[in-house]
């Protein structure tokens, strides 16, 4: 249920062909695979490949329900950072950027389904358990089939 649920999740944070083929990588799809299937000394490394991958997603789905331009930037991020080696290699980059992470709560304005997202965010980067994880993952892809993006058509057609 799990690699299902997880590749279901970046499947509906990043539906079109352009952010498939720019976040969706090979690695980047089968992170959670690679996490169940990893030898003990290389679960670290492969469950934050995983948590990466989950967190990239939410912010994602954040940055399309609100327009929200620092969600997309942390996004940027967070896809560098699966990108990377080691756990070391994961932090630093995370480290090298962590003013876009300060900067995403700042003038932040959402609403319940935006509220929703933050938190399954924030807690994403809290689990530290694969049931935890789990739970997360499952939850986030429950809202993500949820969410309603016609709110930013409506705006569109404003302007």
């Amino acid at each position: 249920m799990s690699t299902h649920a997880y590749e279901q999740l970046l499947r509906l944070a990043f539906p079109t062909e352009a952010d498939a083929a720019r976040f969706l990588t090979e690695p980047n799809r089968t992170a959670y695979t690679a996490f169940e299937r990893a030898p003990a000394p290389d679960i670290a490394f492969r469950f934050e490949r995983v948590r990466l991958g989950v967190a990239m997603s939410l912010l994602k789905l954040l940055a399309d329900l609100g327009d929200h331009d620092e969600s997309r930037q942390v996004a940027e991020v967070l896809l560098k950072a699966l990108n990377a080696k080691s756990v070391a290699d994961i932090d630093a980059t995370i480290t090298r950027d962590a003013k876009l992470f300060e900067k995403l709560y700042t003038n932040l304005y959402v609403n319940e389904d935006g509220e929703q997202l933050l938190n399954l965010f924030e807690r994403t980067l809290d689990a530290d358990t694969r049931p935890l994880m789990d739970e997360v993952l499952r939850e986030a892809l429950a809202l993500a089939g949820e969410l309603d993006f016609s709110q930013n058509d409506d705006e569109d057609d404003e302007d």
